[in-house]
């Protein structure tokens, strides 16, 4: 095992630090190309699932507004107030990846779908039959689910 895949196990920043270094300076020689190949892979893999789960909590938070009666008068400002963070993050993302717009494109139903089976055997609201939700309308700054 060279000295770089050691690194990658006993100090990760130093790790960056040298394969940074070695690449910058054209340096290819003992490179750890497995570990930066799987770290590169990791930081797509970050993204998505991050986009994924503001993704669902947006969802839910917009169904707790729209459906979960008992508790909207309580708590309709913080859930106001996620949804606006929820969709700030998702922007984020979605400025520094731009081609992962086809990700939630593609992905968005399946995660609506997924909300609507948990919420659907829960207890906590009951959420009707209906068409989904749009995603532009679910993105779109003026929507909290038509209160």
């Amino acid at each position: 095992m060279t000295r770089l895949k050691q690194l990658h196990q006993q100090d990760f920043n130093l790790w960056t630090e040298k394969v940074k270094s070695k690449i910058q300076q054209r340096d290819f020689e003992d490179m750890d190309w497995d570990n930066l190949l799987d770290e590169i892979e990791d930081m797509g893999k970050s993204d998505r699932r991050a986009l994924r789960s503001y993704t669902q909590r947006l969802i839910e938070h917009i169904f707790k507004l729209k459906y979960w009666k008992e508790e909207r008068d309580r708590h309709k400002n913080d859930w106001k107030l996620e949804i606006i963070n929820f969709r700030t993050q998702i922007s984020n993302i979605l400025e520094d990846s731009p081609s992962l717009r086809n990700y939630l494109d593609d992905n968005y139903l399946n995660w609506y779908e997924q909300f609507l089976r948990k919420y659907r055997k829960s207890d906590v609201f009951i959420v009707p039959q209906h068409k989904p939700v749009e995603l532009e309308s679910l993105l779109n700054d003026s929507y909290f689910g038509e209160m």
